[in-house]
């Protein structure tokens, strides 16, 4: 069964490079939302049951570290990539807290993200059912 992933930013051209990142690095990897405010994230997660969440911080209605925070407790196993220009301003501890399993700064390009990417895919396939 493939990985399903939901991808929200409020930028569409980010979104859509994600997803081509996505789907040329692993093509097995089933992008089932594209979103581009908080709280139409938090919605598409509860419906859709995501594997891997990335996410923006700075988006409508709800942040990133919010959405984290209630996608965490309804959907502990998934894992949240937070993708964002605002990476110094978001504490590892507020993103730990908020179930937030990796901060990633857009700065550090396609191989930061693919690496990002690979070691949650990697670990989600390592735990137990």
């Amino acid at each position: 069964m493939s990985k399903r992933v939901l991808i929200a930013d409020d930028n569409k051209s980010v979104r859509k490079a994600i997803r081509s990142i996505l789907n040329t690095n692993w093509p097995d990897l089933e992008v089932c939302a594209e979103t581009s405010d908080g709280r139409e994230t938090v919605n598409a997660a509860s419906e859709l049951q995501p594997d891997l969440l990335i996410l923006d911080v700075r988006m409508p209605q709800l942040n990133g570290i919010e959405v984290a925070s209630i996608v965490k407790r309804k959907l502990p196993r998934a894992k949240t990539l937070l993708f964002t220009m605002y990476s110094d301003h978001v504490g590892e501890t507020l993103a730990a807290a908020a179930g937030v399993s990796v901060v990633l700064p857009k700065i550090d390009g396609v191989r930061g993200f693919t690496r990002a990417v690979e070691s949650l895919l990697q670990e989600d396939s390592k735990s137990p059912n």
